[in-house]
């Protein structure tokens, strides 16, 4: 069933228009907030959001510089604590003071940080193929394609150029996979070229930063910041990202923690595989 969303915008404190996807629910039940990654918008959610809508009130949002959201003057700002201030005004303006957070990649560690900056705000937590250690090969590979600006003359030619970039991600994806993941991926544009829907300039801090290894934040501490709620971690079996490594040490030093890999997928699960799925409506039941 298509449930029905609004699409609303707040604005944040450095003045900037930002939309978010609101999709109505029990409003009895803690929200599910859905935060993408870093090249992403929130028509990656569409799937998983009509599946929760209904039974809790869902939200996702676009990151500035990202869908509908307005693009930042300053590409200083394209940043994760930037966007988590961002998610926290939004959900102020809005009334919540606890959420159900998923977050692919990059939301991943917003929902870590805003655990940390608004405890109890984080009611659960689904991490997607993300944790407090980054594989550099999966970093590299990110810095290679962000940022690109490429575009593209239809749609068969954008779903090529995806293959080509992710097919090592999705290996079993067929030509309507691609496709479907082209036209959530990107945007059609006025002179009729279809393009990445994102401002080419949040890759100028994520490619200045220097994170080889040895070189990453701690971002341990952040982690525990969940604490004792309904956790979910998703993997990819492929994930170039989140190593296997990483997410058994998450897993111990956190027992609430519940670990399920997608295997065939790597960086990053869509969460409408059916491992996935399942474990979703286990977590989100969990959450009070």
């Amino acid at each position: 069933m298509d449930h029905p969303y609004a699409d609303r915008f707040w604005t944040s404190d450095d003045g900037l228009k930002l939309h978010y996807r609101d999709y109505p629910g029990d409003e009895g039940k803690v929200p599910v907030l859905c935060l993408h990654g870093l090249t992403r918008n929130a028509r990656d959610f569409a799937g998983l959001a009509d599946h929760l809508a209904g039974g809790r009130r869902v939200i996702v949002p676009d990151f500035r510089g990202r869908g509908t959201s307005a693009y930042a003057e300053d590409a200083g700002s394209y940043q994760p604590l930037r966007y988590t201030k961002d998610v926290e005004q939004l959900l102020e303006a809005q009334g919540i003071d606890r959420v159900a957070a998923i977050g692919t990649s990059l939301g991943g560690l917003v929902t870590m940080f805003l655990a940390q900056r608004n405890p109890g705000l984080v009611a659960g937590a689904l991490l997607n193929d993300i944790g407090p250690e980054l594989e550099p090969a999966g970093l590299d590979a990110i810095r290679g394609y962000v940022g690109q600006g490429r575009s593209f003359p239809t749609w068969m030619h954008a779903a090529r150029a995806l293959r080509e970039l992710h097919g090592g991600s999705h290996p079993t994806f067929e030509t309507e996979d691609w496709l479907a993941m082209a036209k959530r991926t990107m945007v059609l544009l006025q002179n009729g070229r279809i393009s990445y829907d994102y401002d080419m300039a949040i890759a100028e801090p994520f490619r200045d930063t220097n994170e080889a290894e040895g070189d990453q934040p701690d971002l341990w501490p952040v982690f525990d910041a969940l604490g004792d709620i309904p956790l979910l971690l998703v993997r990819g079996g492929l994930s170039n990202l989140l190593s296997a490594d990483t997410a058994a040490a998450m897993a111990r030093r956190n027992p609430r923690l519940d670990v399920v890999t997608v295997p065939d997928v790597g960086h990053a699960p869509l969460l409408d595989e059916a491992e996935a799925r399942g474990a979703i409506d286990r977590w989100v039941a969990q959450v009070k």
